[in-house]
């Protein structure tokens, strides 16, 4: 299953206590997977949904508050055939009073881009209110890379779920499509955060694993690369020191750099901390390196 899937299935578990977010989750789904027509000078209201998960829990969220309302499937004629989830609400008087209370219709029975605020005047609303938009809406991608993105029918309908964000100080952009508007998150953190607030706790986790191993492993392979480059620097100065060490007559060189040199031909692949080591008395690591920088230095000389 994909990211996007087992995000829908984990909401669509969390049923709401409070009547105030059964009104802010149904106006989401409405706001970002709703359509209205008009039939006979009367509206008649679906929902559009990707998921079966989503779908129950429209149906069931719509039965809670009295409305009733009937699941159909068809196929897209694009995107392998996938099938969608239509949810045909019946907008009696019980109907018309539970949509213009959720913000979906205005007290006259026109459709609404965005809400009121009262909607969303509670931290707990609007956390139904994002959890409603990404059950409708919400596509997330990942985990390597992640981008959450939640379709609107409008720009106004985008900006109204940023602002909710915002409100809880998660960041999001809002971009207009040619048919549509959507509201984005990216990064760990960014999507992480909005997911929580939504509800979806298990999905960020997932996330958070992934982007805890990501960092793990890219820091590792920078050490690893840094020991490789250390080892090869060091391996290159051992090779110009032995070329250099047998091109010189070591009886002439003062003790301590016949010393080091001694040491290094006997031991070329030691570092310079265990040269230094080997010494006696022992030497400092810096000590060691002047000295074999002078052996160098010498051979240099011979050669001009």
């Amino acid at each position: 299953m994909s990211l996007s899937e087992d995000l829908r299935d984990e909401l669509a578990q969390i049923a709401p206590a409070r009547r105030c977010c059964r009104h802010a989750e149904l106006s989401a789904l409405f706001h970002t997977s709703g359509a209205w027509h008009l039939r006979g000078g009367n509206v008649a209201v679906h929902l559009d949904v990707s998921s079966a998960a989503a779908a129950r829990r429209a149906f069931a969220l719509l039965r809670e508050l009295g409305v009733r309302s009937e699941i159909r499937t068809y196929r897209r004629r694009a995107f392998e055939r996938a099938t969608r989830y239509q949810l045909h609400v019946e907008v009696d008087a019980r109907g018309l009073d539970v949509l213009r209370e959720a913000g979906v219709l205005s007290p006259s029975g026109a459709p609404l881009e965005r809400p009121p605020k009262r909607v969303v005047g509670r931290s707990c609303c609007r956390g139904a209110y994002l959890r409603g938009a990404l059950l409708g809406g919400g596509s997330l991608s990942g985990p390597r890379d992640p981008h959450l993105e939640i379709r609107a029918s409008g720009a106004d309908g985008a900006a109204f779920v940023a602002e909710i964000a915002e409100r809880e100080r998660v960041r999001t952009v809002v971009a207009e499509r040619r048919n549509h508007a959507v509201v984005y998150a990216k990064g760990h953190e960014a999507i992480g955060d909005l997911l929580v607030l939504a509800g979806a706790s298990d999905t960020a986790l997932r996330l958070e694993e992934h982007a805890v191993v990501a960092a793990t492993r890219a820091y590792a392979n920078r050490l690893a690369n840094a020991d490789e480059a250390n080892l090869v620097r060091t391996a290159r100065a051992a090779h110009a020191q032995l070329e250099a060490i047998r091109s010189l007559e070591l009886d002439r060189l003062p003790a301590p750099l016949v010393e080091i040199a001694e040491l290094r031909l006997r031991h070329p692949s030691a570092s310079l901390r265990e040269l230094a080591a080997k010494a006696r008395p022992p030497i400092t690591k810096a000590a060691a390196h002047r000295r074999l920088r002078a052996v160098v230095r010498l051979a240099e000389d011979e050669r001009i």
